[in-house]
């Protein structure tokens, strides 16, 4: 089933829901519609905005008539969505209702290929009026679906090598890259994830519930929503506003929860700030309880076995906080901070697992292992239906043939991609003799897990000649509890390395309480004895992982506002766009140079 949230006399009442008969039959609709503005098999279907079960319903009627799939990402700028259109060659696109407007600046230049759009709901006069002066057709939803009343399309033969999605990448430089899925790609991903779910006794079946509200222009979510479908299980959308994630959660009360790693950071925070307020005897016993908990789970025993009263007078309220029936937290787009798994493994008193796969692999290539502790800080053993070797990576001084092997993942299987759409060049770069190169550089365990320890590319020269790994040291750097995420920059005029951070709020304040350091966040923040502990709590932690001197650092500059994606300086899956960082800090970074010089 699909559900929404009923609004009644503006609140949010229980969630409405869909059969998937009852889906089915707009589907059907929808793509009869489809076909009688003649738009047919293998033409591009853009679809735009925030999830929704006209979301879903487009891209079925695409999937059922052989439309190639091509999502517009929600979080982008009319400059992104403007290159999609034209470089996919969108002739019609599905948008959200408040999206049209931005859809409709990408004209004149998207009119070239861009014909018809369909709103999720009404069109407005301005709006349609606008569409009609660049020759665009514009119908609302139900409009659109009465224009195919009475007609029928025989549903068009496809194969498994047919693509079934044009799926942009977010770059950390340049244009977007279209990653070429097909119906084969999709399906045995799908297979290998049934295969796995069933190998650790937690199979979906019709009765999970699954909370919409990542990104469906992205992976991740959307092939767990593919799953859903498949197993005829019920999706809930949220209402598109992460203030109230929550109260959608409680109202819903989803069995599976995935999870990019802010939004987990951010319950994590909030936990400790519960904790923090609580007073003595309630930290006291919460302590006393993880710890017990914690030294069972580490001693083998099932996260539901380890501590079962504390489960009930303790960590019950921690999940009722998502719902009360969540039994799996999956975390997936980028590395979640092991201190956080660790703490959520005891507390979320269900099976938290983190996983690593690229949109060029359809998605969910690794995946840890419940109640295997020792996998923290790993994205666990590869799923079924793909291949994995580590590439040495010498100039990194990472060796496949190690005892401790470290390289670069390669992937093979049916579940990667075709290559990047008009880009042959791009494709040869990654593609090499059936092997797909991440770029990612990959340690494996001793218990079959990898470990993501660094990025390829992600390296530069310090001015004394040494070789700078900038990812892994950032990977190291984190671990200080004080702050939230962390971007290390050097290049090759200067003999050191300076960072920019975003500290913690509620590790921060602590601090300056403790240490007599006055002021709201922002003045903590600018105060030099703050940097000095931060700079401090880098130089343990690099003593503490034995790092070079080289690569120690020296100067630090804290930034209140968390990278984001309004800035530029993150992708919509969280990654660092490092040449808009620079941009962006470029005079705290000559500051930090100059300072430490004088």
């Amino acid at each position: 089933m699909l559900g929404r949230r009923e609004i009644v006399d503006g609140k949010a009442g229980k969630y409405v829901w869909q059969t998937y008969k009852e889906v089915y039959d707009i589907v059907i609709k929808l793509g009869n519609t489809i076909r009688t503005i003649g738009v047919g098999k293998g033409e591009k279907c853009g679809i735009y905005g925030a999830n929704s079960p006209e979301w879903i319903i487009s891209m079925e009627a695409c999937n059922a008539h052989g439309l190639y799939c091509v999502p517009l990402y929600d979080t982008l700028g009319a400059g992104a969505i403007e290159f999609i259109i034209c470089h996919a060659e969108v002739s019609l696109a599905f948008s959200e209702e408040k999206k049209i407007s931005e859809l409709l600046k990408t004209a004149p230049n998207s009119t070239k290929y861009l014909k018809n759009i369909v709103s999720f709901g009404e069109v407005t006069n301005v709006q349609r009026a606008d569409a009609e002066r660049h020759g665009l057709s514009i119908y609302s939803w139900d409009q659109f679906l009465k224009l195919g009343e009475g007609k029928h399309y025989e549903l068009p033969e496809k194969k498994r090598s047919d693509i079934c999605t044009i799926m942009y990448t977010s770059g950390t430089t340049g244009d977007p890259k279209g990653v070429l899925l097909t119906n084969e790609s999709i399906i045995y991903l799908l297979e290998g994830v049934k295969k796995l779910l069933k190998t650790i006794n937690e199979e979906l079946t019709s009765k999970d519930v699954y909370l919409s509200y990542l990104p469906l222009a992205h992976i991740f979510d959307r092939v767990i929503e593919e799953l859903f479908i498949y197993e005829a299980a019920s999706i809930g959308f949220w209402r598109g506003d992460v203030k109230i994630l929550i109260e959608d959660i409680a109202a819903l009360k989803p069995t599976i929860f995935c999870a990019v790693p802010r939004v987990l950071e951010r319950i994590y925070n909030g936990l400790q700030q519960k904790l923090s307020d609580g007073g003595f005897l309630k930290k006291t016993l919460f302590n006393f309880a993880f710890n017990f908990k914690h030294s069972n789970m580490v001693k083998g025993k099932p996260h539901e076995q380890a501590a079962p009263i504390f489960d009930k007078i303790v960590f019950k309220k921690v999940k009722e906080g998502l719902g009360g029936r969540v039994r799996l937290i999956l975390s997936g787009a980028a590395p979640l901070a092991a201190h956080i798994e660790s703490f959520l493994r005891v507390v979320a008193c269900a099976h938290v697992l983190q996983g690593y796969g690229l949109t060029e692999s359809c998605g969910g290539t690794f995946v840890s292992i419940p109640n295997e502790l020792q996998m923290l800080g790993t994205v666990g053993p590869p799923v079924p239906n793909v291949d994995i070797r580590l590439e040495s990576v010498p100039e990194m001084g990472y060796d496949a043939l190690a005892s401790k092997p470290r390289g670069e993942i390669c992937i093979r299987g049916k579940t990667l991609f075709s290559g990047y759409y008009k880009r042959e060049d791009l494709t040869q770069e990654v593609f090499i003799d059936g092997w797909l190169h991440t770029g990612d550089v990959g340690e494996w365990q001793p218990d079959g897990a990898m470990k993501i320890i660094d990025r390829k590319k992600n390296i530069f020269k310090l001015s004394q000649g040494e070789y700078v790994a900038v990812e892994n040291l950032e990977n190291i750097y984190s671990h200080v509890a004080a702050i939230e995420s962390i971007w290390v920059y050097g290049n090759s005029f200067e003999s050191y390395l300076v960072a920019v951070v975003c500290p913690s709020k509620i590790q921060i304040e602590h601090w300056a309480k403790e240490h007599n350091v006055s002021g709201d966040f922002e003045s903590i923040c600018q105060n030099q004895k703050t940097k000095e502990f931060i700079l401090g709590e880098f130089n343990r932690v690099a003593k503490d992982k034995k790092l070079k001197g080289f690569e120690l650092i020296k100067g630090v500059h804290l930034d209140t506002v968390p990278f984001d994606m309004e800035r530029d300086l993150i992708t919509p899956s969280y990654k660092k766009k490092r040449p808009q960082l620079l941009k962006y800090y470029q005079k705290e970074i000559d500051e930090m140079y100059n300072k430490t010089k004088n």
